[in-house]
C-alpha cells in the first residue's frame, strides 16, 4: 500500500501540447502547418474505417444472437460485411438489450470494433454499454469493459485486457441521445490478441476498460461520492481551434461502472492545461489554460461548476499547489497567455474565502526556469517556467523541486519572497517528469522521469504519436528504493494522458490524443490497475480488512480518530491527500502513515499531525492495511486547519 503514490505516477501517464500552430514568422495558421510544434506530416493520420476491419478476425461461420429485432433489421446484419445494414433491436423493446457473437471456437481476444448505423438515422447509437466475454455462453463474469459512446456515427473501438473467449456480448444500457429504447450496429468485428496477462500475484492486472465520451486529459476525484471528474478541452477530441469558452467533461462512478457527460458552458472558461488543485473544502479548482485568465470551481455537494473570478496574468501549463492555510498558489505558465520573457509569470495567490487572486511579486519565475532548446530556438520563454513541481509545506510556504534542476523556496506571506535551495543531485532538468511526497512527515519526495527539453511517455518522443510507447508500469518499493515491472497496459498513453488512485486503491490510467477528427490516436477511454497487494499468491482476491465506524470524518490537525475494523487483522494506517491531475503534474498528493494505538484487536485510535504544512487542509482516504500491505478500501476524512498568519 505504501506503493500506490509512486505507481500512479510511474504509468506512462507524461502529458504535454499547446494551442499554437505557428509558422516560424509566428503567424496563427488556419490550417496548421506543425501542432505543438509536430510537423503534421509526422502525426499519424487516423486509419480507413476498411483498414480497420481488415484487420479484424474472419468471421466465417459466425452466427449472431440478439434479445429483439425490428423486421429487416435482424441481428444477423451485425456481421453480413455490409455496412449499409443494420441490427435494430424491437420497436417495443426496452433497454437494456444485447447482441452475442459466437465465434465457434474459443480464441485470445482483445478488442471489439463497431460501425454505427450510417443511414443518416441516429436511433440506436448506442451510450452507456458494457462488454463481456464467455466461453459457454453461460458463466459472463464481469464486464471487460464499461463506458459510454459518444452520439455520433464514427467508428467505436473499445480495447481491453486480453481473454479468452468464445463468445462476445455487447449490452446497451441507454441510447446515447436519448431518443428512445433502441440498440443498433451496423457491423461488429472482433479482434485477436497475442498474449494473456502474466500473474497478478506478482504483475498486478489491468482490468476494467471504461469508454468515455471524450479523451481525458485532467481528473480529479469527487469526494462527496468517490466519483471521478474528467474533462478534454472545448471538443471532446480536439483542443486547437475556435473554443467557444466550454469544456467537455464526464463523470465515472465506479460503484456502478456507469459514465455520464456534462458540457460545461457557464463559467465561460476552456479548462484545457490548466493549473489544477483540490482547496481545503474538496473543491476543484482549474485554473488558466486555453481560456487563460478564468477560474472554475467544482463543488461535490452541489455537483455544479461556478466562476472563480480571473487570475492577473493569463497562464496555461502552470502548476498549482494548496498551501498550509488553504489558499492556492500559482506561478509560471507561458503555454497560454503571452511568454514570461515579456510579461513574468510570477507567483500569485489564490484566497478560496472571496475567490480573489492577488500578486506575489516577491515570487518570481525566473529562478526556476528550464534551459529548454525550444525556448532557445524560439527566443523566448515558452517550454521553461511549465509544469512546476510544487508542495505546499509549513508557514506557507512553497518548495520547488523542478522540473528545473534549480531548486527553490517561495514564500507567501506579504508580497512573496524567494531563495535558493540548490539543484537536485545527479540530475538534469526533467521537465514532463514525476516528483510525489511519499512521506509527507519526513518531507520525503520521489522525483523520477523526465528530459531537458518538453519530450514524454515513450521511448523516443514524437508527439501525437504511439510511436515506441512504454507500455510496462512500474512498482517502486520506499523501503528498498527498488523498482519492479507490473504487468503492461494494452492500450498506449502518451500525449494528453492522465492517472488517478481511486478509493478502492486501483489506478486509473486513461486518455492520450486530443488531437483532432483526422488524428490516429485519440484514446477515449481509461483501465483500471489493480496492484498484486490485492492478490493471494494463487492470483485470487485477498481478503481486505474494512474501516467499519469512524468517530469523526472531520479533525483537526493533531487531533485524532477513532477506528474500529473488521476482517483481517490490521496493524496500521495511512493517509493518501485525494488528488487531481493534468500533464504530469499532481501537487496536492501526499502520504504520511498513521501509527496506530490499540484497544483490541479491533479498536485503534490514530493521531493526525499537527502542522498544516504537513497534514495540508482538505480530503483525505483513510486506508487500514495489514501486516502484508493489503489496504481497506478508503474512507475520505476532512482535515481542517487555522489560517497561517
Amino acid at each position: 500500500m505504501q506503493n500506490l503514490i509512486s505507481l500512479l505516477l510511474l504509468c506512462p501517464v507524461l502529458a504535454f501540447a499547446a494551442p499554437q500552430v505557428i509558422r516560424p514568422d509566428n503567424n496563427v495558421l488556419a490550417v496548421p502547418e506543425t501542432l505543438d510544434g509536430i510537423e503534421i506530416d509526422r502525426i499519424p493520420a487516423k486509419p480507413a474505417v476498411a483498414e480497420v476491419v481488415a484487420a479484424a478476425i474472419p468471421r466465417d461461420g459466425w452466427t449472431v444472437t440478439c434479445d429483439s429485432a425490428q423486421p429487416g433489421n435482424d441481428c444477423s446484419n451485425a456481421l453480413d460485411g455490409n455496412a449499409d445494414t443494420f441490427w435494430l433491436s424491437g420497436s417495443d423493446a426496452t433497454l437494456p438489450q444485447s447482441i452475442v457473437v459466437d465465434m465457434q471456437t474459443s480464441r485470445i481476444v482483445g478488442n471489439i470494433t463497431i460501425q454505427p448505423r450510417n443511414d443518416g438515422n441516429s436511433n440506436g447509437h448506442i451510450g452507456q454499454h458494457q462488454v463481456f466475454l464467455s466461453e459457454d455462453n453461460q458463466n459472463w463474469g464481469s464486464p471487460v469493459a464499461v463506458g459510454t459512446y459518444p452520439d455520433d456515427a464514427r467508428l467505436k473501438t473499445t480495447i481491453f485486457t486480453p481473454g479468452n473467449a468464445r463468445y462476445v456480448k455487447i449490452t446497451s444500457l441507454s441510447e446515447a441521445g436519448n431518443r428512445g429504447s433502441f440498440m443498433s450496429i451496423a457491423e461488429v468485428n472482433i479482434y485477436d490478441a497475442t498474449d494473456l496477462p502474466p500473474s497478478p500475484a506478482t504483475a498486478g492486472s489491468w482490468g476494467l476498460t471504461v469508454d468515455l465520451p471524450l479523451v481525458p486529459v485532467s481528473a480529479a476525484i469527487e469526494w462527496a461520492s468517490g466519483r471521478l471528474v474528467v474533462w478534454s478541452s472545448f471538443s471532446w477530441n480536439d483542443f486547437v481551434g475556435a473554443s467557444g469558452h466550454q469544456t467537455v467533461t464526464a463523470i465515472y462512478d465506479p460503484s456502478t461502472q456507469t459514465v455520464g457527460s456534462r458540457t460545461v458552458t457557464n463559467t465561460d472558461h476552456d479548462m484545457f492545461c490548466e493549473g489544477l488543485s483540490m482547496d481545503a473544502d474538496g473543491r476543484i479548482v482549474a485554473v488558466g489554460g486555453n481560456s487563460d485568465r478564468g477560474t472554475s470551481i467544482y463543488d461535490s455537494t452541489t455537483d455544479a461548476w461556478t466562476d472563480g473570478g480571473d487570475l492577473l496574468k493569463p497562464r496555461g501549463y502552470q502548476a498549482q499547489a494548496t498551501l498550509s492555510d488553504g489558499r492556492l498558489f500559482t506561478i509560471g505558465a507561458s503555454w497560454s497567455g503571452g511568454s514570461s520573457t515579456d510579461n513574468p509569470k510570477d507567483g500569485e495567490i489564490y484566497d478560496t474565502a472571496t475567490n480573489a487572486w492577488s500578486a506575489l511579486p516577491g515570487c518570481p519565475v525566473t529562478p526556476m526556469l528550464t534551459s529548454d532548446p525550444e525556448d532557445v530556438s524560439l527566443g523566448h520563454i515558452y517550454r521553461g517556467d511549465n509544469h512546476g513541481w510544487l508542495f505546499g509545506w509549513k508557514q506557507g510556504y512553497v518548495f520547488q523541486a523542478g522540473p528545473a534542476v534549480a531548486m527553490n523556496w517561495y514564500g507567501t506571506s506579504g508580497t512573496g519572497s524567494q531563495s535558493a535551495a540548490g539543484n537536485r543531485a545527479g540530475d538534469a532538468d526533467s521537465m514532463n517528469g514525476n516528483a510525489v511526497m511519499y512521506d509527507a512527515v519526513a518531507g520525503k519526495i520521489l522525483t523520477l522521469g523526465g528530459a531537458p527539453r518538453y519530450v514524454g511517455g515513450q521511448h523516443y518522443a514524437v508527439g501525437f504519436t504511439d510511436q515506441t510507447p512504454q507500455l510496462i508500469p512500474e512498482l517502486w518499493d520506499p523501503a528498498t528504493q527498488a523498482f519492479t515491472q507490473m504487468a503492461p497496459i494494452s492500450i498506449p498513453r502518451n500525449y494528453h494522458s492522465t492517472g488517478l488512485l481511486l478509493p478502492d486503491a486501483t489506478i486509473f490510467n486513461g486518455g492520450g490524443g486530443l488531437c483532432g477528427d483526422g488524428c490516429a490516436t485519440n484514446h477515449p477511454d481509461a483501465q483500471i490497475w489493480t496492484p498484486p497487494y490485492l492478490y493471494n499468491g494463487d492470483g485470487s482476491r485477498a481478503d481486505r480488512p474494512a474501516i467499519d465506524t469512524l468517530s469523526a470524518t472531520e479533525v483537526a490537525v493533531g487531533g485524532t480518530l477513532t477506528i474500529t475494523t473488521s476482517g483481517p487483522a490490521v496493524t496500521g494506517f495511512s493517509i493518501i491527500r485525494i488528488s487531481s491531475t493534468t500533464h504530469s503534474v499532481n501537487t496536492d498528493q501526499r502520504r504520511i502513515a498513521l501509527t496506530p494505538d490499540n484497544t483490541d484487536d479491533n479498536n485503534f485510535t490514530v493521531t493526525i499531525p499537527e502542522d498544516p504544512g504537513v497534514a495540508l487542509p482538505g480530503y483525505w482516504y483513510l486506508f487500514a492495511l495489514t501486516e502484508g500491505g493489503t489496504p481497506s478500501v478508503a474512507k475520505f476524512v476532512k482535515i481542517t486547519s487555522v489560517r497561517i498568519t
